[in-house]
Formats: C-alpha cells, structure tokens, sequence
C-alpha cells in the first residue's frame, strides 16, 4: 500500500491537522526539526534537537491518551517507542535513506494513525 505524499520542502500544512491545537502545534515543531537536520545532516544539534522534539512530543500524546482512556493507546505507543529506537540510533551525517524514513514515518504516522484520535482525545474532570 502506498503511503502519503511526502511534501518538499518538508513542512508542515493544514492537510495534517489533528484538531488539537497544542498537538497541532507540535506537529509543526517536528516538520521544523526534521527539516532543519536535512539541511543540516552533519549538525549534531540538529540531530539532537529532532530526537528530543519527537521525544517530549510522543509523551505529552501518551499522556493525552492516557487521561482520555484512548483504545488504541497502547499499539500508538509501541509506534512511537519503535521510532524513537530507530532514531536514537543515529549518528552525523545522517544520511540521506535515515532521513527519507523520518520524513514517511512522520507523514504516514500522523495520517494514518494520529487521525485515529480525531475528537478522541477529551476527557472529564
């Protein structure tokens, strides 16, 4: 099955919109920091700043998840803690194959499985 379109330049636009703003926003700051290494793939800050975006980004999802008993936490999770493997594993320059990964993963992961949350995400106080 094919996957999305992977947008060039790699940027964020409303066809990824999840519906939480602060969700929303985050997105956006890891299209950024994706972007950003691939200019950049001999940076190690720029490595380093993408895996602690992606990274603080996963918890607060989880943390969504968690409070609005999601039931698809659990396979969302294992999604991320997959990548998140991946990509600590990478070492400057990134290549180009480690960065083409980043970029699918990110675009499928959020239309495929993030819009699964869609309205989901809400919980009661």
């Amino acid at each position: 099955m094919p996957g999305h379109h992977i947008p060039e330049p790699f940027c964020w636009d409303e066809s990824f919109k999840v519906f939480y703003e602060n969700l929303d926003q985050q997105h956006r700051i890891l299209f950024s920091a994706l972007f950003k290494l691939s200019q950049f793939p001999t940076e190690q800050d720029a490595l380093t700043v993408m895996v602690a975006v992606m990274n603080a980004h996963f918890l607060t999802e989880e943390i969504l998840m968690k409070r609005a008993d999601y039931s698809e936490r659990g396979p969302h999770k294992n999604a991320h803690d997959e990548f998140m493997s991946k990509i600590r594993g990478f070492h400057v320059p990134v290549s180009a194959a480690d960065m083409n990964y980043c970029k699918d993963w990110l675009v499928n992961h959020i239309k495929d499985i993030d819009f699964k949350y869609k309205t989901k995400l809400t919980y009661q106080t």
